[in-house]
């Protein structure tokens, strides 16, 4: 692997392109979407339904690799790696968040956490981690006894146990109601205070209301 290069971004993608082929049939998901996250902001990616915003947001993630373009993060080349290799830089500095959440069923909410800093080589306490969201109490829960709000907020904590460099949530307040939805972005906005950069795609007036900026994008492109 190459050693990191000296980039000012948290997450920078230049051109990105992503295209599906089914038969003869070619759709073009994004479509050359160049964005930049500076540490300690919070953007809000906005538009409608099918313009692409997971798609991006996948290959910002390096969960799906891009058909063209580059995506680096915390300064290292992202894209164009094998998928263990976008694995590692992801575990070590994205955290990821969904509306279906990131949290394994089997697990109770200490050990989803303990495992995602366990793959992403972190060393903050679980319990630290889940006291700083209000969670010390559900440790020994299971994902299915949760609340709504207590489960974006255990989604949260597996999201930054490893003190990532950014925040990727895609759609992660859909189901929460407006005072819980606001709390969680209260928790994002914090850590984002404290240097992370945070990337929210959402439908969400609160979210746009809160973020610093919001890009939005419609038939895969960036257009405001």
């Amino acid at each position: 692997m190459t050693a990191p290069r000296a980039d000012p971004c948290a997450l920078r993608a230049d051109r990105i392109y992503r295209f599906f082929r089914a038969g003869d049939e070619e759709t073009l998901a994004v479509q050359g979407v160049s964005l930049e996250l500076a540490a300690g902001e919070v953007v809000c990616l906005s538009g409608p339904s099918g313009s692409g915003k997971s798609t991006l947001m996948a290959c910002l993630a390096g969960t799906d690799e891009p058909s063209g373009g580059t995506v680096w993060v915390a300064g290292e080349r992202l894209s164009g790696r094998t998928e263990a290799e976008r694995a590692r830089l992801r575990s070590r500095h994205i955290g990821t968040m969904s509306q279906s959440g990131n949290l394994f069923a089997h697990l109770t909410i200490g050990g989803n956490v303990a495992l995602a800093r366990r793959i992403g080589g972190g060393t903050q306490p679980v319990r630290g981690v889940l006291d700083a969201l209000g969670l010390s109490d559900r440790a020994g829960a299971w994902p299915h006894e949760l609340s709504g709000g207590e489960h974006a907020r255990a989604s949260l904590a597996v999201a930054l146990v490893n003190q990532p460099a950014v925040v990727l949530a895609d759609e992660p307040t859909g189901e929460l109601d407006e005072t819980t939805e606001t709390q969680l972005l209260r928790l994002l906005r914090r850590h984002a205070d404290h240097g992370c950069a945070v990337l929210v795609a959402s439908h969400s007036p609160v979210v746009r209301r809160t973020a610093d900026r919001v890009l939005t994008i419609d038939d895969g492109r960036i257009v405001a």
